[in-house]
């Protein structure tokens, strides 16, 4: 039989909210990729509706 035991603490309860942390300014480099990606995506998206105009059949 051991000869002592250790008992389980549970943490003190929290009486306030957690304070959000403010959001750091996003970096130069974050931005222009940002920015190429959206270009990008606009691009795409106006090929794919070309391409469905293309294909619809003539009435």
């Amino acid at each position: 039989m051991p000869s002592f035991t250790f008992e389980k603490i549970s943490p003190p309860a929290r009486r306030a909210p957690a304070v959000a942390t403010p959001k750091k300014p996003r970096g130069l480099i974050s931005q222009m990729i940002d920015r190429f990606a959206e270009r990008r995506a606009r691009r795409t998206l106006q090929a794919e509706r070309a391409t469905r105009q293309d294909k619809k059949p003539a009435e």
